[in-house]
């Protein structure tokens, strides 16, 4: 393969599974907001307190989503291990989401509901490009390539080994 085409074809597949974390992400993106402003409204939990159990939730919605759509072709070996780094990555997102929301809110008194939600989507975007990087370098790893030929080549082999079925209705 040329190097033109092996750039091409490798900046296709980063394009790919950026829609597809894109996808998860906005998913999430929608279920963090829609907590966040629900408890919010409709308790006295304080804006801060109300955005964590928000980015809690939608860090339980996205993993499934990443596990089973975005990243459903990486290594699926060490699941323990994958959860465990998904779940601290998330904390340090949500440290960073979060922080900025308290930076606005309690360092410069910015807590209307329209300032939160602003602040809230800002630090939503910061902690994506770290979740990004996390989550695509060390939770959900991608096959080494000699397993992943084997993987194929396995999958092909059953499917040779069975028989195909002739009768028509």
């Amino acid at each position: 393969m040329s190097e033109p085409s092996a750039l091409r074809s490798k900046l296709a597949a980063l394009t790919r599974e950026v829609v597809k974390f894109g996808a998860v992400g906005g998913a999430g993106v929608v279920v963090n907001f829609a907590v966040f402003n629900l408890v919010r409204h409709l308790t006295e939990v304080p804006v801060v307190r109300a955005s964590i159990v928000a980015t809690v939730v939608a860090t339980g919605t996205n993993y499934v989503g990443y596990r089973y759509f975005a990243y459903r072709d990486r290594d699926k070996q060490g699941r323990t291990k994958e959860l465990t780094l998904f779940l601290l990555f998330s904390v340090v997102g949500l440290v960073i989401e979060n922080g900025v929301l308290y930076a606005a809110t309690y360092g410069f008194e910015w807590d209307s509901p329209l300032q939160s939600n602003i602040f809230k989507f800002l630090g939503i975007g910061i902690a994506t490009l770290f979740r990004f990087w996390s989550y695509r370098t060390w939770v959900f790893r991608a096959l080494p390539a000699r397993e992943a030929v084997e993987t194929a080549e396995s999958f092909l082999a059953d499917g040779a080994a069975r028989p195909r079925s002739t009768s028509r209705k």
